[in-house]
């Protein structure tokens, strides 16, 4: 009696919606959480924030038909996949800016400072003045006020392009594009655009 062959092992299925959450990835590109499992699959990488976060298609979950992707509690920036490297740094540099002006501005005095203004080594420190000017820079780079608004909402205050649409009345795509373009005003104003960013 001919012996039957000996069949492979199985891998195990993958949790229920992992494998549209990967495809929704690699169809926007953001590759970046996913990792190959023993079998020559792709997993999410577990135990990490990207991992938790869900992307959400519309128009029957297919990207490639014109479905829009959207992400739930996560970074604009991030959220946002038509921006391009390039913007998304820029995006990033201006919110450091301004955290680092903040941050700075609250630092406590030295006691050393005088009242009467008379200076006992030093006044109001370089690096306050220096995180001022940087981000008080980068804004007037911005140029126009409607562009330097939709970049502070959505880079410096973390709103969605639809929360920013609703208020303002004006169509997700006239918000994303008055973003992009402050990104690259963003990115000339740090030195990015001639830098070839992959």
């Amino acid at each position: 009696m001919p012996r039957k062959a000996a069949k492979r092992p199985q891998p195990p299925k993958l949790p229920k919606g992992e494998a549209e959450q990967v495809r929704i990835r690699r169809e926007v590109g953001h590759d970046f959480a996913l990792k190959q499992d023993a079998f020559g699959r792709q997993r999410l990488t577990t135990g990490t924030a990207e991992a938790r976060r869900v992307y959400e298609v519309s128009n029957g979950g297919y990207t490639s038909t014109g479905g829009i992707v959207r992400l739930r509690n996560v970074d604009p920036l991030t959220g946002i996949t038509s921006l391009s490297r390039q913007q998304r740094e820029a995006g990033g540099r201006f919110r450091d800016d301004f955290e680092r002006s903040q941050r700075e501005g609250l630092q406590p005095q030295s006691w050393s400072e005088r009242v009467d203004s008379g200076r006992v080594g030093g006044g109001v420190p370089d690096r306050v003045l220096s995180a001022g000017r940087a981000h008080a820079h980068a804004v007037a780079a911005l140029a126009h006020w409607e562009v330097a608004e939709m970049v502070r909402k959505i880079c410096l205050e973390g709103q969605s392009v639809k929360a920013v649409a609703e208020r303002s009345g004006e169509g997700r795509d006239v918000v994303v594009k008055l973003l992009k373009v402050g990104l690259d005003l963003l990115a000339v104003h740090y030195g990015m655009m001639g830098r070839r960013t992959g």
